[in-house]
């Protein structure tokens, strides 16, 4: 077992040591739910603009392509719009995984939950990222910017990302009825 700090880390020791690796089980702090080379796909409205930018930049520190669907500016727009946006790219299999951020996350994970196949979560805190992800293999985050300082929101983003889904088979029973109900 080989420990490393950083996606750098292991990257430059699979190029040196092991270059033909056609697989790579990765259990490294900050990328155990999110694969190496995960895109993820973002999206804001007019409330959540700054903050959406702060989580870009961090998405982007920890090597994970990011597509940004807008908004692109603070000017008032309809958070609808953009959850529709995002929310079609992941029910077309182009992304896994989304993040929407407006000024409470209210709204934009409403609209997000109106699209088949889409399981938005609104998170506040670690424990609500962490037990959706786990239990309800939620495949969109919502948070609100009004309502979440920078420090704690990318705190819940990491989590969200860096906690796989159980596949037990009650939570998939669960997730099921969900989906029947679409």
């Amino acid at each position: 077992v080989v420990g490393f700090s950083n996606c750098d880390e292991a990257l430059d020791w699979i190029e040196i040591n092991s270059p033909d690796v056609a697989f790579l089980d990765i259990n490294m702090r900050g990328i155990n739910g999110i694969a190496l080379a995960e895109k993820l796909i973002i999206g804001s409205d007019h409330g959540g603009f700054e903050l959406k930018k702060e989580v870009i930049a961090h998405l982007e520190k920890r090597g994970i392509e990011v597509t940004d669907v807008g908004t692109s500016s603070t000017e008032s727009c309809n958070y609808p719009d953009y959850a529709r946006a995002l929310c079609k790219r992941i029910q077309s299999g182009e992304f896994e995984r989304g993040i929407l951020v407006c000024g409470t996350g209210i709204g934009i994970s409403i609209a997000a939950n109106k699209v088949k196949g889409i399981r938005c979560a609104l998170c506040s805190d670690t424990f609500s990222a962490h037990a959706t992800r786990e239990h309800n293999d939620a495949n969109m985050l919502a948070f609100g910017a009004r309502v979440l300082g920078a420090g704690t929101a990318l705190k819940i983003v990491d989590t969200f990302l860096d906690t796989p889904f159980s596949n037990d088979e009650r939570h998939m029973r669960r997730i099921a009825k969900i989906e029947k109900g679409e």
